[in-house]
């Protein structure tokens, strides 16, 4: 069995007892004989007497003589001490397999004479350097006989009590399967503590994933932005002589819902034309901007919203999902508004391209007489700029979205499926920006959006005996809607004694009575003058090339007039054309509390214009067949927060009298 390296501690009891007696008689020699002096001529006698062979008593085989010692030797007068084994005397740092070949060259207990000799007997060396070192002393005067002997007596008793140590210790050394703890201080402890963390800090940055007092360096390239708005709005519709008789259906709840008995008793879905309304909404986004490295991004958004409309991201509190009754502190619904990836190289910030594919912001130069600012586009789109000359660059925006998508089972309660009817929209869009002056930056643009199979179209003949039997061209009804534009019936139902000859059973969807290729120019010019503030004009214009008022009085169901003879509904007076002018003086961009913007604009949004599902959802309650001004304020609370108040005023251009005027109050906060 190995020994247990603390048996080696255990013996330094007897190695200090050693060290303590030969410095104590060192310390008497040196001071009795000065270095460098002779002893006395008579010492060399003594040290010859002291020379005599050993007794009987001192047996050979209790220790060996010393090498190369004779008695003589032992005694000669000389100014240096006896030597001393200094490595016998210093402990060994270093455990060893076999401890007790390590241990201090002291002689076991019971070696040491039990009685120090009469100093008048002859001295006997023995093999114990401390007991020679003593009897000289002793001889020489130095120690006296009881003083040496009680030296001898202590060292005795005390390498028996080490002894007994190391007994003890035998007994607990370890046996095979115990499992020993070394103990490490807590210095020691904290300097591995703060090594392993330079160590694993230099790994993680060298690996790219943490640097020190950093967030990994994915995180860097996330960019989390968004906004909080809290707004007060308040319509009023009552004393404006509106026309209440049911002229202003909801063509957009029609057509999401089951279709409508236009031979029943009952009124259609209705707009609210004489009833004043208040009430509080949140509007949240969160955005997610992601740096994927080579000009390649991704991005997404997530937005309140009463339902999936592509303009209205507000959420009316106290109100449920999709505007029905309740409300009760429920949950509010979050849409996926934006998800897309993007490539964008930016050769020296006058040239460059982009890809866009998903869902993404408007691409296009344009103002809310034709996109709602809330409107993400689904598809490809892809365009740049390029500088030509000084103070002069062209840009180029396109692309190609899918608008509705036919469901994959139409119609559902029938074995025999109809073609589909998907709806699509081209956009291009070619514009220039330069700076005439120092101080005045213009931009202008024309694009065309060509909008493919939104229009209605009439189903083949057949006889609907319940609201589920589907027409053919039902998929071309609007699944997305706000109010104005004009509308046509799109099932052709036979008369038949089933259906009472037309007068039962006439379930119907309707369609937008127009297609839409919409032709725009678009222009903004700032003035910046009056630096920190700027002065913007923008403007915009929008004619359907594929507007014919004959063909659309032909199937229009509203936007008609009355005629005063018959007391009849007339002629069609939509259009087809719409304008937008805006004044606009402020800080184009709020950096401190205290800055400001204030604003005013006139439109006339023709009825069938633009498509009514996608223009700003504010003035008139918004969509088309609308005139009016807004006037607007933004003071900046902070950096980061506002106020702003507006007043919106609109009345119907085409069919019966409505007229609205809007209040909002918004505080916002940015991020």
């Amino acid at each position: 069995m190995k020994r247990n390296p603390s048996h080696k501690l255990l013996k330094l009891p007897i190695q200090w007892c050693t060290i303590a007696a030969t410095s104590t008689a060192l310390y008497a020699f040196a001071q009795t004989s000065p270095a460098g002096s002779k002893a006395p001529a008579s010492e060399p006698k003594v040290a010859s007497e002291a020379a005599a062979p050993k007794p009987e008593a001192t047996k050979p085989e209790a220790a060996k003589p010393a090498e190369k010692q004779s008695p003589t030797a032992a005694a000669a007068p000389s100014s240096s001490v006896p030597a001393v084994d200094t490595k016998a005397l210093v402990p060994n740092e270093t455990p060893t397999e076999d401890a007790s070949a390590s241990a201090p060259d002291v002689p076991p207990v019971g070696s040491l004479p039990t009685l120090f000799p009469d100093p008048k007997e002859a001295m006997t060396p023995t093999t114990s350097v401390t007991v020679n070192l003593l009897q000289m002393l002793v001889k020489k005067g130095i120690l006296s006989h009881g003083e040496a002997q009680g030296m001898i007596q202590q060292a005795q008793v005390e390498a028996e009590q080490a002894r007994a140590l190391m007994e003890e210790a035998e007994t607990l050394a370890p046996q095979d399967g115990d499992v020993r703890v070394t103990y490490v201080p807590d210095v020691v402890k904290k300097e591995i503590k703060e090594q392993l963390k330079a160590d694993v800090l230099a790994e993680a940055k060298t690996d790219g994933w943490m640097a020190p007092n950093e967030a990994p360096e994915w995180t860097q390239r996330i960019k989390i932005f968004g906004d909080t708005r809290l707004r007060f709005y308040s319509l009023f519709l009552e004393d404006n002589g509106n026309n209440n008789t049911g002229q202003f259906p909801n063509f957009s709840a029609i057509n999401t819902g089951a279709p409508f008995d236009v031979a029943g008793t009952l009124f259609s879905p209705q707009h609210n034309t004489d009833v004043d309304r208040t009430r509080f909404q949140l509007m949240a986004r969160l955005n997610f901007d992601i740096d994927l490295h080579e000009n390649w991004y991704a991005g997404s958004r997530f937005v309140t919203g009463i339902d999936s409309s592509p303009v209205n991201q507000n959420q009316t509190l106290g109100s449920a999902l999709n505007g029905t009754a309740g409300g009760n502190f429920s949950k509010y619904a979050l849409w996926i508004d934006r998800a897309f990836i993007k490539y964008h190289k930016n050769f020296d910030h006058l040239n460059d391209i982009y890809f866009n594919f998903g869902r993404f912001d408007n691409p296009f130069f344009s103002t809310p007489l034709l996109w709602s600012p809330n409107v993400g586009f689904d598809g490809i789109a892809f365009g740049g700029k390029k500088r030509i000359a000084d103070r002069f660059t062209v840009f180029m925006n396109s692309g190609y979205f899918p608008v509705y998508n036919t469901d994959f089972n139409f119609p559902g309660n029938q074995p025999n499926k109809f073609d589909s009817t998907d709806k699509f929209l081209a956009a291009a869009q070619l514009g220039i920006q330069f700076k005439p002056h120092e101080d005045i930056e213009a931009k202008f643009a024309a694009a065309i959006y060509d909008f493919q199979g939104v229009e209605g179209e009439l189903s083949d003949p057949y006889i609907p005996l319940t609201d589920r039997d589907a027409g053919n061209t039902d998929a071309t009804r609007p699944s997305i809607a706000q109010r104005g534009n004009t509308y046509r019936p799109l099932r052709q139902i036979i008369p038949s004694p089933i259906n009472g000859f037309g007068t039962q059973y006439q379930y119907q969807y309707f369609g937008l009575a127009t297609p839409f290729r919409e032709a725009t120019f678009t222009g903004q010019v700032d003035f910046n003058m009056w630096e920190p503030y700027q002065l913007s004009i923008l403007g915009e214009y929008v004619n359907n090339l594929d507007f014919d008022e004959a063909a659309i009085n032909e199937v229009a169901i509203n936007n008609r007039g009355v005629d005063p003879m018959l007391g009849q509904i007339g002629q069609f007076e939509g259009s087809g054309v719409g304008w937008l002018l805006r004044l606009q003086f402020g800080k184009p961009k709020f950096e401190k509390r205290g800055d400001w913007s204030a604003w005013i604009d006139y439109r006339e949004v023709g009825s069938d214009s633009v498509v009514d599902g996608f223009n700003e959802d504010d003035l008139g309650g918004g969509g088309t067949n609308m005139k009016g001004y807004t006037l607007g304020a933004h003071v900046a609370l902070s950096k980061n927060v506002r106020v702003g108040a507006r007043w919106l005023s609109a009345s119907e251009l085409a069919g019966p009298p409505l007229k609205s005027d809007i209040f909002m109050f918004d505080l916002q906060a940015n991020f």
